[in-house]
């Protein structure tokens, strides 16, 4: 893959269900280190987009393809090693491990396959500022310190892309605005592209290019930068 190739793309993707058309014929390109805040009204269709662009499911037709590799032409297996090795996830409900420390679900991903370097988890830690709650467990933590958590966790392989399913959702305005300029800030020092999916208009300065979905429809992208 040369530099100027997208580090993701979605080519005339669409998902149906029960009948419905959920995307339709929707492609969308995401630039290696980009930040693209995808916006749209509920029932848009945001969190199928988010699903099918991780590869957590595949669309019913079109295709995504990740660091040059059609996702559509690998078997499970394969699909499974190129999201764990390329993609980066943050949830809007965290999806941390309860009976593990913060510092135990941040080393996840390096634990499923790939390499260890618990140093970046501690300079992950340090940067958002966690450092103090590394060995406590999610039920004690505030919702800004578990999504923190949820941050180190995305970035722990060194994603190409991270994919970010309306990360500060739960979360009060002041932790909102402090959690989104992390998210920012340690996308950028880690190199990657951030791909973050929300309704809130309050992100939007933070980021270079917004695309908005209405009705399964990517209607418009705009470059911000």
């Amino acid at each position: 893959m040369s530099p100027a190739d997208p580090v993701l793309k979605a080519v005339d993707v669409a998902v149906r269900r029960g009948g419905q058309q959920i995307l339709a014929d929707l492609s969308l390109s995401i630039p290696s280190g980009s930040r693209t805040l995808v916006r749209g009204p509920s029932g848009a269709g945001k969190s199928t987009l988010f699903a099918v662009l991780g590869l957590l499911e595949p669309p019913d037709s079109g295709r995504v393809v990740v660091d040059g590799t059609d996702a559509s032409e690998l078997p499970e297996r394969r699909r499974a090693r190129l999201r764990r090795d390329a993609i980066g996830f943050v949830f809007q409900d965290f999806q941390l491990v309860p009976d593990l420390t913060a510092r135990e679900n941040a080393l996840l991903p390096q634990s499923h396959g790939g390499d260890r370097d618990e140093d970046w988890i501690d300079e992950l830690f340090d940067v958002l500022g966690v450092v103090d709650r590394a060995d406590r467990y999610p039920a004690t933590l505030s919702g800004g310190e578990k999504q923190r958590v949820a941050i180190a966790r995305a970035l722990a392989n060194r994603p190409d892309v991270v994919l970010a399913d309306e990360p500060t959702g739960q979360l009060d305005p002041e932790t909102t605005d402090r959690v989104a300029e992390l998210l920012v800030d340690v996308q950028t020092s880690a190199d990657t592209a951030l791909v973050t999916i929300s309704h809130d208009p309050s992100l939007e300065g933070l980021f270079d290019r917004t695309a908005t979905l209405r009705d399964g429809h990517l209607i418009e992208t705009t470059d911000t930068s």
